[in-house]
């Protein structure tokens, strides 16, 4: 069987060596690169399934690399790590052609499952389209834009993972924990209220809906159901 190969891009070597490693015990195939410049030039070499890039890197940044990667590649999945925190560059890396972050620092675990879920999102091609649609709803993740029926409702970027999260899984209970890893890179007690609050405002942003409903599954997490 046929490994999925991932490109890795990321100049702190012990990093680096920790993610392949893990990546390699998960049965993938690992190439890595130290830089942009670099990993530009594997990317044409190798062929990825997926390409995962540090943002701040020397030589070339991992969204100058990415830019230049969509140029002949738009559909390869993305996926950044990053420091960075501000929204303002979470959007950029959208913008650019990133199709999922992550916060530094993380558990390898939670690494795994995002390139897990963006492959598995790409095999069933539904990952070069950025909106997602289900029923009267439709989510835009880039620009963080969600329609409700003909309302249209500016979205935080949290408010956007939740939805995402949801929507793409309708008619299914999507655990507390999940999001909360892919919120905060953790599942601690003290970020349940946190989440509450985020489906308390997503829930209003429904109540326009003629064909879903928000459901809470006490003690598991949420349902995106669709009205019969």
């Amino acid at each position: 069987m046929k490994k999925d190969k991932v490109l890795l891009v990321e100049d702190d070597s012990t990093l680096s060596f920790i993610i392949e490693d893990a990546l390699m015990r998960e049965g993938f195939d690992v190439v890595c690169a130290s830089n942009g410049e670099d990993g530009l030039k594997k990317f044409k070499e190798s062929n990825p399934a997926i390409v995962v890039a540090d943002v701040m890197m020397p030589k070339m940044s991992g969204f100058e690399m990415v830019q230049l990667i969509r140029l002949v590649a738009p559909a390869v999945p993305v996926l950044f790590l990053t420091a960075r925190t501000a929204i303002d560059d979470v959007v950029k890396g959208f913008e650019i052609g990133a199709n999922d972050y992550i916060r530094k620092p993380f558990q390898i675990i939670e690494l795994i499952v995002r390139i897990k879920a963006l492959l598995s999102r790409n095999r069933h091609g539904t990952i070069e389209n950025s909106r997602l649609t289900v029923e009267d709803c439709s989510l835009d993740f880039a620009t963080q834009e969600f329609m409700v029926g003909k309302d249209r409702i500016e979205l935080t970027h949290i408010e956007a993972v939740i939805l995402d999260e949801l929507l793409h899984h309708p008619n299914e209970v999507v655990e507390a924990k999940t999001l909360m890893y892919r919120i905060w890179q953790n599942d601690d007690y003290n970020n349940l209220n946190r989440l509450h609050g985020f489906i308390y405002k997503i829930r209003k942003y429904l109540s326009n809906s003629t064909a879903i409903d928000l459901l809470n599954i006490r003690g598991i997490g949420y349902k995106l159901s669709i009205k019969s």
